[in-house]
């Protein structure tokens, strides 16, 4: 028996009805070719009853605790992964029916490409985007490029993108492998950022494809502005940025990082919420010593230039995204 050209991987965690939406999503698929590995993060809410007896072969692992969305990845494509193409998908985001079918058509014709980024619409709003890939700016902050704009903005041809969200994200097997994979460490948030930079530093790109649509409900589990959201998230945008930067572009790029750091931190006294942001970068700078012996392996690797990586990245602030910006991308593919 051939093995599947997709090995679709989604981390469950009391998501409700949301996995058997996915489900659906998946049985109403054009393109049949794949197979589901579903890793259960010890649910209480029975969920994960939604990778049963499915019309399309479907592994269920259920876990004894919830080991966080980086780490399940990471086991499912270590033990159970078969497939040549990985697609990571969250429980709360649904493929349009012929999603897998546009995704095969564009890795046959861009070879060198070893990771793919779908539209992401927001599922409660669909006339708006919940994002087109990555954007990653000089100060470590990074965010779902046209989250909240029109659907209009979306480019008419594939476009590179700093990385692809792993909400629902493709990668050539064997590459997200030798990367090692997301940073356990990270446990949930900015872990595919982390990947999606270590890709490019070894000379990798990430593509957009337009027409590869999902609907993506998200932060429907944790929060989007849950204390778990926020103490997760600044605390490895920090480890994102002391890994990957290169020395170059560290000695440009720190004074503006902590800045980013001061700035925020502001924002969040404001709103009430200082301690908590304060906890999440001191934890980040306690784990320093692991930080820059992983840095030290990261640039070793490094393939890719200062100059592109700066061009790949954001210079202003988010607010500042239009329509024009992202249609001026290249669209050579």
């Amino acid at each position: 028996m051939s093995s599947p050209f997709f090995s679709i991987v989604i981390v469950n965690y009391n998501a409700g009805a949301m996995l058997g939406n996915v489900m659906s999503a998946l049985s109403d698929q054009t393109y049949k070719n794949f197979e589901v590995v579903v890793i259960d993060n010890n649910s209480q809410d029975n969920s994960w009853r939604a990778a049963e007896n499915l019309p399309f072969p479907c592994r269920l692992v259920r876990l004894n605790s919830n080991t966080g969305f980086a780490s399940a990845n990471n086991l499912a494509v270590k033990n159970y992964v078969n497939a040549e193409w990985l697609f990571l998908l969250n429980p709360d985001a649904y493929p349009e029916p012929e999603c897998l079918e546009i995704i095969v058509q564009y890795i046959s014709q861009t070879p060198d490409i070893d990771c793919f980024a779908c539209s992401l619409i927001d599922a409660n709003k669909p006339s708006h985007l919940d994002g087109l890939g990555d954007t990653y700016h000089i100060s470590g902050l990074h965010w779902r490029t046209g989250h909240g704009a029109p659907c209009d903005i979306t480019p008419v041809h594939p476009i590179e993108v700093f990385s692809a969200c792993a909400a629902a994200a493709i990668y050539r097997t064997e590459t997200y492998r030798q990367l090692g994979g997301f940073d356990e460490t990270y446990f949930a948030y900015s872990e595919d950022v982390d990947l999606g930079f270590r890709l490019r530093l070894t000379g990798g790109k990430s593509l957009l494809l337009p027409n590869a649509k999902v609907h993506h409900v998200g932060s429907a589990i944790t929060g989007r502005s849950s204390d778990f959201s926020v103490y997760h998230g600044h605390r490895n945008l920090t480890w994102t940025f002391i890994k990957n930067v290169p020395d170059p572009l560290m000695l440009i790029l720190l004074p503006v990082h902590l800045a980013m750091i001061f700035y925020m931190g502001c924002f969040f006294a404001v709103s009430g919420r200082l301690r908590l942001y304060m906890r999440a970068k001191i934890d980040a700078f306690k784990h320093i010593r692991p930080l820059l012996a992983q840095r030290k392996e990261i640039q070793s690797k490094r393939t890719c230039s200062c100059l592109n990586l700066l061009q790949m990245m954001a210079w202003r602030p988010r607010k500042s995204f239009t329509k024009v910006s992202i249609k001026q991308e290249n669209t050579n593919y």
